[in-house]
């Protein structure tokens, strides 16, 4: 019994690691929303956060789910913004200023999903922690 009450602390921290990872990536993403040149070339690109599940193999050979793990970051393919600022220096021939496709309020719904999704994993944390301390009760 107490082998599947750890399992469950490990998943839901693996939960709130990839959430953690993913917010420190929406905000770079928002750090970065005016960003007309980086080190790259152009304007920068929104990052997003691909998860996968994380299975561990038993010792009678099966695969069992495990938690959630970070399977990459990639760059959002989508187009950049255009914007009419002839005065700014990175105004192509025609004046417009490539911006990038980070579009805040997306993010902000993001970031409001990783927050959500980080608070559940803490709560899934702290009911685990009560049944430990109530199957130590019974012992008593």
């Amino acid at each position: 019994m107490m082998d599947g009450l750890f399992k469950v602390l490990d998943i839901a921290a693996s939960g709130m690691t990839a959430e953690r990872f993913r917010l420190n990536v929406i905000s770079q993403n928002l750090a970065n929303s005016d960003t007309t040149r980086t080190e790259e070339g152009g304007p920068y690109r929104r990052k997003a956060i691909v998860f996968e599940e994380a299975l561990n193999k038993t010792t009678k050979g099966r695969e069992e789910f495990s938690g959630v793990k970070i399977f990459s970051i990639v760059d959002d393919p989508s187009p950049f913004r255009l914007v009419y600022d002839p005065n700014h220096p990175d105004a192509n021939e025609e004046g417009y200023v490539e911006y990038p496709n980070v579009n805040v309020l997306r993010e902000m719904i993001d970031m409001i999903s990783a927050q959500r999704a980080y608070e559940m994993n803490a709560a899934v944390v702290n009911s685990a922690k009560s049944m430990y301390n109530s199957a130590l009760g019974i012992g008593r």
